[in-house]
């Protein structure tokens, strides 16, 4: 599990310690080497494996959102006496992602993408950018009810420095690394809007390089006012 993708932190750390068991991670292999949903037989009986021990394995990745189940009739037959139909598995179409510390790759890559689109129809570079970033911050931050409970759901681990906050990692880290400029820059345009989304004072984000793992710093409440 790598990138970025959806579900809570403790959906994420589930599903990784369900697929820790070897026996289990081939049984998930085997579901998902076919294109459709396959039965308890067909995995027991490609692997080897006892019906009961495939079928064990198969509800507990199905119970951490890794398979899908689907209920069908293998034999193309309907109405009465066709039996009843089987359950079968597939992969299921939630992502996740298990990064340490939290990366946004996927955020910076839509922020990205929805700027290109926007630049392509005459907007300035910059403009697309900040337009982009702001409506990526808005919805990380939606429903939270403080920007420090926003910026640690989203990974940033905010912490005091004084009077003031800064984040303890960056999580467009690579891409940063590699264009300081820019992905500094959209990372300014994301934590404001996410501040105006919570209600709190964009004005108190600002660049400073030096500030924590990260390029930002919050200013305390009272100092951003003045």
């Amino acid at each position: 599990m790598a990138s970025q993708g959806g579900g809570s932190d403790d959906d994420r750390w589930s599903a990784a310690a369900v697929l820790a068991d070897p026996l289990r991670r081939r049984v998930y292999a085997a579901v998902v080497e076919h294109d459709e949903a396959v039965s308890r037989d067909v995995v027991a009986r490609e692997l080897d494996l006892p019906r009961s021990t495939a079928a064990f394995h198969l509800e507990r990745l199905a119970a951490a959102g890794l398979l899908a189940v689907e209920f069908r009739r293998l034999n193309g037959r309907s109405g009465p006496g066709a039996g009843r139909p089987s359950k079968l598995y597939r992969r299921s179409d939630r992502e996740f992602a298990l990064d340490l510390p939290r990366r946004l790759y996927a955020v910076a890559g839509g922020v990205m993408a929805d700027a290109i689109q926007q630049a392509m129809t005459g907007a300035s570079p910059k403009a697309a950018l900040h337009d982009a970033a702001d409506r990526a911050g808005r919805r990380l931050a939606l429903g939270a009810p403080a920007l420090d409970v926003a910026l640690e759901r989203s990974g940033f681990e905010p912490r005091p420095d004084g009077g003031d906050t800064v984040l303890g990692t960056c999580p467009f880290h690579k891409l940063a690394a590699q264009h300081p400029e820019v992905v500094c820059d959209l990372n300014h345009a994301l934590v404001c809007a996410m501040a105006q989304e919570v209600g709190d004072d964009a004005g108190r984000v600002h660049l400073d390089p030096g500030a924590g793992g990260c390029c930002l710093r919050i200013s305390a409440a009272s100092v951003a006012s003045k």
